[in-house]
């Protein structure tokens, strides 16, 4: 994709416009491409819609609110696309990742208003800066719950992930920005490593204190006391407070309950899918094989060997302390407050 995009003259700061991956400019949607980080801060600038399928896929834009502000371009340039077909430009844009919800909440939102090309522009646009305040507020909400010290978060859910400021780190964000002894421990995040990248790049441009650590590390240093709560996002969340996140989140879990720590998810509304009764329903990704068997152009596991590369996995909802939302903290038991919730909306 790199070499068939156009990278955006001149470059664009990453610390405009409120730490936003994304944005309109001249016609086209421009995106911080989040595969060449941290080595490379490049904008890749979409003028069609089968590019932001493409980005999509590719991981140049990831994080489910992100990912659903990107899809609500997508629809206002295939608009834009003489002689296309809008019906398949919906189909393809849904086709692109199967799990994270806000991509089908925000292609449902477009197929809502007038489809003309003006008219779905401000509508893409409202997305994403109703997805702004959302973060910031839910960020102000959840950091009194924070304990002070080691914050564990796994994979990304910064403003990389979002419209912009961040859901997870979003409340860490807040409590920083309140004095609080924050020190935040980011797990790699295997196999793309999105904790390593983006979540450490984000947080050392941001001045925010971060230590990443493998995956494998996290029980150990709960139980050494070094990591006293957890705050990570959500890619979908169902009726009964399951939550599928990026792989990896359910072990945090398991070990967050065994040390007796607090974990919290923090996701805008549109997140939270209550056509869905629980995890099981929730379809999971599978990746291809090459991002487990190969890092840096080189491979890592013998040819020939079977390779599983689920995106994300589920964790149950007794796991979970507390969701937090713009619209409130959400508690257990979640079938009635997530419902409250819809109320609420």
């Amino acid at each position: 994709m790199r070499g068939r995009l156009r990278y955006a003259d001149p470059l664009v700061s990453f610390l405009d416009d409120n730490l936003s991956p994304l944005r309109w400019h001249d016609d086209a949607l421009l995106l911080l491409d989040q595969r060449l980080l941290p080595g490379e801060e490049m904008w890749l600038s979409l003028s069609r819609y089968e590019d932001v399928c493409t980005a999509i896929r590719e991981l140049a834009v990831r994080g489910a609110p992100a990912i659903g502000c990107a899809a609500a371009y997508g629809v206002a340039l295939g608009a834009r696309q003489a002689g296309t077909s809008m019906a398949r430009v919906y189909a393809e844009l849904a086709a692109t990742r199967p799990t994270a919800v806000n991509l089908f909440w925000a292609l449902d939102r477009m197929r809502g208003v007038a489809q003309t090309a003006d008219t779905l522009l401000a509508e893409a646009l409202a997305i994403q800066a109703e997805d702004l305040r959302a973060c910031r507020t839910l960020g102000a909400l959840g950091a009194p719950l924070l304990p002070d010290g080691g914050i564990l978060t796994h994979c990304n859910a910064g403003a990389l992930a979002t419209g912009g400021y961040g859901t997870a780190l979003g409340v860490i964000r807040a409590a920083v920005a309140q004095g609080r002894a924050i020190r935040v421990f980011a797990d790699e995040t295997r196999p793309v490593l999105q904790g390593a990248r983006l979540t450490a790049w984000e947080l050392q441009r941001s001045g925010i204190d971060v230590t990443v650590i493998t995956d494998g590390m996290a029980a150990h240093l709960m139980a050494t006391g070094e990591i006293n709560g957890v705050v990570v996002g959500a890619d979908r969340i169902a009726k009964n407070g399951d939550t599928a996140n990026k792989i990896g989140t359910y072990s945090v879990a398991l070990a967050a309950a065994a040390h007796g720590l607090p974990l919290l998810v923090a996701a805008p509304w549109s997140t939270v899918d209550l056509a869905c009764d629980s995890g099981a329903e929730i379809p999971i990704e599978e990746r291809v094989a090459d991002e487990v068997t190969h890092h840096g152009g080189r491979r890592l596991v013998p040819e020939g060997v079977r390779v599983r590369n689920p995106a994300f996995d589920v964790t149950p909802a007794r796991y979970i302390t507390a969701i937090i939302t713009e619209l409130g903290i959400v508690r257990p038991p979640f079938v009635e407050s997530l419902a409250l919730g819809k109320e609420k909306r």
